[in-house]
């Protein structure tokens, strides 16, 4: 039997499938499971096993010319992860003969089978700015009432649900990413960490969505001076190429040598990133995709959250450990937006104590 499961673009979102994917590839241990992902994200399946091949697409590539690169593979079943129209159109013109996920407007047409949202599901609804201006302004009593979601609210259920609908187990597993000892020893020689003797911690101050979801830079650099003089620390800075400004002048005001920080934001590869992540004893984090590879290889995370909802996207991690979630519990929060259009105060009222002191009991 060979199976199709289109992946999620985002990288956090695809670490969030390794649950269902496990499942799936216990449900069918004799198939042929090819995963079709974004290039971005790509890597981040080599070596895992519940894939067997991986098929990546360029941006530059349209739904024709991803779908002709799977039509030739003659796949059984295909199993659409995203909910956009373009993953089911790709599935349909690849002629697949059975094509499921979930029902969705301007797509439905194009899968063979329709899956009706779960009933627990909760969906991330951004807040109106009135509203969020209402909310703050309201006596105690109700700024205080805040949602409560049960577990199954987690996005690694939405998942879940999609294989159970082929009769895999929709019970969760944590998230499982895969590095192997000589990638990581290759990892660790390449930037000379074979010749450190301090404890390595990882510091991830960007986010791509949106500046909502950063703490603000000087808290972040105010704990990690406090944190290196504790602990005498070595602190890896990661990020893409657009954080590289950020981690300049974190760099910049710590004023440390080469033997205390690594600046390598914009410059590792995925599998890179993975490797030198494995090699962290804690990670201090926004809420961002790093954070959940970080989770799902085991590494204790510190995370820091805003305009997001830990209970529906934060870290799960793969080991005994479960990570460190910080909130201001400000009653604006979730909103989802990506700039705040007040005051701030779900990352203002997260206190450099706070974070200094959650990074010091996970790194013990």
């Amino acid at each position: 039997m060979k199976i199709l499961v289109r992946g999620t673009n985002w990288l956090g979102d695809a670490v969030m499938t390794t649950p269902a994917l496990l499942r799936l590839r216990e449900k069918f241990p004799d198939a042929h499971i090819t995963l079709l992902t974004a290039e971005k994200p790509a890597d981040l399946w080599k070596r895992h096993p519940a894939v067997d091949e991986i098929i990546s697409f360029a941006p530059t590539e349209g739904v024709f010319a991803v779908a002709k690169k799977l039509r030739g593979e003659k796949f059984d079943l295909a199993l659409v992860l995203p909910n956009s129209p373009r993953s089911a159109i790709e599935a349909f013109l690849a002629e697949i003969p059975k094509r499921i996920g979930y029902a969705r407007p301007w797509r439905n047409f194009f899968l063979t089978r329709t899956v009706a949202p779960r009933a627990k599901a909760v969906k991330m609804r951004k807040r109106s700015v009135a509203e969020i201006r209402q909310l703050v302004s309201a006596k105690p009593e109700v700024r205080n009432q805040k949602p409560e979601y049960p577990k199954s609210s987690h996005q690694i259920f939405e998942y879940l649900h999609l294989v159970g609908a082929l009769g895999a187990s929709p019970e969760p597993l944590p998230p499982r990413l895969v590095v192997t000892p000589d990638e990581v020893e290759t990892a660790r020689k390449k930037i000379g960490l074979e010749n450190i003797s301090q404890p390595v911690f990882g510091l991830n101050p960007g986010a791509e969505y949106g500046p909502a979801k950063r703490w603000p830079m000087e808290q972040f650099i105010a704990a990690a001076k406090e944190i290196q003089r504790r602990s005498n620390c070595v602190w890896i800075l990661f990020g893409g190429k657009n954080d590289s400004a950020i981690t300049n002048e974190i760099e910049s005001a710590l004023g440390a040598s080469h033997s205390t920080i690594l600046n390598l934001a914009g410059k590792t590869s995925l599998r890179e990133l993975m490797c030198l992540l494995k090699c962290c004893r804690v990670l201090l984090t926004n809420d961002t995709g790093p954070m959940h590879v970080a989770a799902a290889l085991g590494v204790p995370v510190v995370a820091i959250f805003g305009s997001t909802s830990p209970e529906l996207t934060g870290p799960v991690s793969s080991n005994e450990v479960p990570p460190s979630i910080l909130t201001a519990n400000a009653p604006c929060s979730p909103c989802f937006l990506r700039e705040c259009p007040i005051d701030f105060r779900c990352m203002n009222g997260i206190s450099v104590e706070r974070v200094i002191g959650a990074v010091l009991q996970l790194a013990n």
